[in-house]
């Protein structure tokens, strides 16, 4: 994935490149007068007159690719101590910066050469397990309303202004990121919102970016795989509400973690909570059935209509809401802004049929993949079936199994029927991850289990089960959300969710 870089850079020197490191680098040989006008990670997109950097991985060195890198035109390279030892053994004449933990250093560099610091447009960041995507859309939708120009990064897309560009993960590398941010900034967007992902802290792509808005929207068991504890997974996101990395935060106190936030937070944090018995800045009220969301703090109250269901989405539409009174915009603008619905691929996103049929079940994809989304997304579905409630579900392969049997207790908890398929099972036995889940669905809840081995199998199958039980029913496709290809032992497989459940609605209507 190849992201456009600034048309004006500030190219810098070797010597400046060291200065910049401090005492740590070391430039093991060449001309300290050779200029640098990008830096890159990746050989792919190196472009003539980067520093490379060349990091240590899991499986191999960076180093090792280092012809790729001649090719593209890199005129100096970055690494550790290892990197420079086998590209002396290759014989590479490059210049090259040596320094301990080189991926620590890379966000100076880069913001440097690209003056993201002068240029980037009003930053909000939003970390969080569940909801990041959501409250972004929220947000920029809220923007665009009050005039602003737009920029957004995150899981689904990058945009900036009406330019849209497939994101690859959730938050770009720091190379990527410091020209993003400067180019926005040459192009007029004037906010910025950005998903901060854990992954993203730990491993330093935001590095030199201050947020002026930092969000926290809760947080719940996901990528202990990489993690480890939950405590560093809450650390990873606590690190976000620092001088270093944000301004000031906004902070959903609902559980436990975000109260310990609150607390723990080093800048200025406005809270937020929809519970009655908890003490916060803003407090959410109004009925969790209806959209109408009620905003209170001390003797003002803001009135918001949270314009997606579920009533998550009402706690996502009031952060977004505080997020953007706390950057400065007037409350009653906020609450105008707020009005218009945002399209969120893959988010409680309704897939209907090519020809429309009251005979057909509500069909619903959605990203939810840790048992809190999951049980949150089917608790906002459940109201409104008035017939069977029908689930399909799987777990991603190589990623933290520990969650898999909560999410199926969470499916077997407000469904009717649990449907437990392939999700992305990557380099695991998808049998092994299906009876995971499945172990949590059966015998502790009344819910009817069905393990069906393949996605397009299950859906149809789905559709099928719902169809058949009478009117009123609905379909809960859940765990891919936009996602538009399958991962299966290292390929990746054509596969959208929302395609092929719009096909089974079609082949159900077709047969009646």
């Amino acid at each position: 994935m190849s992201f456009p870089r600034p048309e004006r850079v500030r190219p810098l020197t070797l010597h400046t490149v060291a200065d910049l490191l401090g005492d740590g680098a070391r430039l093991t040989h060449g001309d300290l007068a050779t200029e640098v006008t990008g830096v890159s990670l990746d050989t792919k997109t190196l472009q003539p007159g980067d520093l490379w950097a060349a990091l240590p991985g899991a499986r191999a060195h960076g180093a090792d690719f280092v012809d790729q890198a001649l090719a593209a035109g890199a005129v100096a390279v970055l690494t550790d101590a290892d990197g420079v030892s086998r590209l002396r053994a290759k014989g590479v004449e490059l210049p090259l910066v040596e320094v301990e933990r080189p991926r620590t250093v890379l966000g100076r560099v880069a913001a440097a050469v690209y003056d993201s610091a002068a240029r980037r447009p009003k930053m909000f960041g939003i970390t969080g397990t569940n909801g990041k995507t959501t409250t972004a859309y929220l947000m920029v939708s809220a923007l665009e309303a009050l005039g602003r120009t737009t920029g957004l990064i995150g899981t689904i897309e990058t945009r900036i202004g009406s330019e849209r560009i497939k994101s690859v993960r959730t938050t770009p590398e720091t190379t990527d990121l410091h020209a993003l941010l400067a180019t926005m900034g040459e192009r007029g967007v004037d906010a910025c919102v950005m998903e901060v992902s854990s992954h993203a802290l730990t491993l330093h792509r935001v590095d030199e970016v201050v947020y002026d808005v930092a969000l926290f929207a809760n947080l719940s068991q996901d990528h202990l795989d990489f993690h480890g504890t939950m405590e560093e997974y809450f650390r990873a996101k606590a690190s976000l509400f620092t001088p270093e990395r944000s301004r000031r935060g906004v902070v959903c106190i609902d559980d436990e973690w975000g109260q310990r936030l609150s607390r723990e937070a080093s800048v200025p944090v406005t809270t937020v909570t929809s519970r009655l018995d908890a003490e916060a800045d803003w407090v959410i009220g109004g009925d969790p059935r209806q959209p109408l969301v009620r905003l209170t703090r001390r003797d003002e109250t803001v009135r918001l209509e949270s314009a997606l269901p579920g009533d998550f989405n009402r706690v996502n539409t009031a952060m977004a809401a505080v997020a953007l009174i706390e950057s400065g915009v007037p409350a009653d603008q906020v609450a105008e802004a707020v009005l218009t619905r945002p399209e969120v691929p893959g988010r409680m996103e309704i897939v209907a049929p090519s020809t429309p049929s009251d005979e057909l079940p509500l069909a619903i994809v959605d990203f939810a993949h840790t048992p809190d989304a999951v049980g949150a997304a089917l608790a906002a579905l459940r109201p409104q079936t008035n017939g069977l409630l029908v689930v399909v579900l799987g777990a991603g392969g190589s990623r933290d199994p520990g969650k898999r049997p909560g999410m199926g207790a969470a499916a077997a908890a407000h469904a009717d029927v649990v449907v437990v398929t392939d999700d992305n099972p990557r380099d695991e036995d998808p049998e092994v991850i299906r009876a995971a889940v499945a172990d949590g669905v059966w015998p502790r809840s009344r819910a009817r289990l069905e393990i069906v081995a393949g996605r397009v199998d299950a859906i149809e199958r789905a559709v099928a089960i719902a169809h058949e039980s009478g009117p009123g029913a609905t379909v809960a496709v859940l765990g891919k959300g936009h996602e538009q290809g399958q991962e299966v032992r290292g390929e990746v497989r054509d596969h959208d969710d929302r395609t092929v459940l719009r096909a089974a609605l079609d082949r159900r209507s077709a047969t009646g």
